[in-house]
């Protein structure tokens, strides 16, 4: 991979009333609220935003862009952020608006962030128009317009241009978003001077270290639901790694390709075989669960037991790891000096069901070992079960882009700023 040139780059040029572009990733989910809600995650959409009262969920990922839009503020730059946020049609839909977050932005800047109600328009070009130096903008969602994500190239450079004229100079600090061949993403930094944020800078020096000589043992946990999601990084890893911990509703392929009954669990049929060759040819490499959580239904309150894999019964489906392979993975990730995880090894979001990725999680923060998070629902699971984030090497903004980046991917925001 070239050198990136980064924002201290940027900065070492000056950039104090200078327009600076900023692709961030503010994808956060939002929850609207009827009642009493907690102030700390909430904001009130900015003049011309949504007019709901919204609660963000989990504002990791905009706090995570603080350290760049900060240090442009510091030096006087008008910074106009930009981003996405949820899967919009290519036209404005209220309900994926960014407005809340442009107030929960600022909140944390400490100063207000003015909020353009459209991408390219009126007030977009007034709102960057007006700003002074050392005073934010965001733009309205990205995705509100069928530009950004266009295949084709003369509708998504049409785009680009437009967003390009708000900009002196284009900083990426959106590494959730650089696996995707977008507008403001790939096609931007063509026609202005760019380089990579602090957060994307991050992301690279990490993930560089798993695909590079880590320091072993290395022990990789795969989570989530599905092994077809999952295969391209099972292939790139099964050779490079010491272990692989295979957990989530991925897990059940595997234990039917051994030849288990797995109930009505989450079942890939067209991947049995699959599965059973990663295993022929994973040199025992490859760990699975002993025991799950077995329930009646995908329900918070469903009946619920422990069973050995080889006793599921078959009219239920399992939802979470259990304890002894609980116990089982934290042995062989005690032994680690590099960790990787993602994807959660049960349902976490159920409470009956979130002790299998708590334990996980648990034993990866006790592990002498640079351990890395690889961003989605593992990121998640860790905010939610009220995890100390620190106690992780580094939690990854971008689930999908972390996983294409140890596939050996091409990704195209990463090319983009090579270039």
């Amino acid at each position: 991979m070239s050198a990136l040139r980064t924002l201290d780059d940027l900065l070492a040029e000056g950039v104090s009333g200078r327009r600076v572009l900023v692709r961030a990733d503010l994808n956060v989910p939002l929850d609207k609220q009827t009642g009493a809600i907690d102030d700390h995650n909430s904001a009130s959409a900015p003049q011309g935003g949504t007019p709901d009262r919204v609660r963000i969920a989990d504002d990791g990922r905009i706090r995570a862009v603080l350290p760049t839009v900060g240090a442009l503020v510091e030096a006087g730059a008008k910074v106009v952020v930009c981003s996405h946020l949820g899967r919009p049609k290519g036209e404005p839909d209220p309900q994926f608006s960014l407005g809340p977050v442009a107030g929960r932005l600022g909140e944390l800047l400490g100063a207000p962030v003015h909020f353009a109600t459209d991408t390219v328009g009126d007030s977009a070009r007034s709102t960057v128009a007006d700003l002074a130096d050392g005073q934010v903008a965001l733009l309205e969602n990205l995705r509100f317009n069928a530009g950004e994500t266009s295949k084709d190239e003369a509708e998504r450079g049409a785009f680009a241009d437009q967003l390009a004229a708000f900009g002196d100079a284009y900083v990426d600090d959106a590494f959730g978003a650089v696996h995707r061949k977008h507008a403001s993403v790939f096609d931007v930094p063509a026609r202005l001077p760019h380089v990579a944020g602090r957060l994307v800078l991050r992301e690279v020096e990490v993930l560089s270290k798993l695909t590079g000589d880590p320091e072993r043992p290395y022990v990789v946990v795969l989570g989530g639901s599905k092994v077809s999601d999952k295969l391209a990084v099972i292939e790139a890893l099964l050779p490079t790694v010491d272990r692989l911990l295979i957990g989530g509703g991925m897990c059940f392929t595997f234990l039917k390709a051994q030849g288990l009954e797995v109930g009505t669990s989450l079942l890939e049929k067209d991947m049995i075989d699959t599965c059973r060759n990663l295993l022929e040819r994973s040199d025992g490499k490859i760990m699975l669960p002993v025991d799950v959580v077995v329930a009646d239904a995908f329900a918070p309150d469903a009946a619920h037991d422990t069973v050995r894999v080889d006793g599921i019964p078959s009219h239920r489906l399992g939802l979470d790891v259990g304890p002894e392979t609980v116990a089982g993975f934290s042995a062989a990730l005690s032994q680690a000096k590099t960790i990787f995880w993602n994807g959660p090894m049960g349902v976490f979001e159920m409470p009956a069901f979130a002790a299998g990725t708590r334990g996980i999680a648990e034993a990866i923060t006790k592990a002498d070992a640079f351990s890395v998070v690889g961003g989605g629902d593992s990121a998640a699971a860790v905010r939610a079960l009220g995890l100390d984030e620190s106690s992780f090497g580094h939690i990854s903004t971008g689930g999908g882009a972390s996983l294409e980046y140890l596939e050996g991917k091409t990704l195209p925001g990463i090319a983009a700023l090579e270039n």
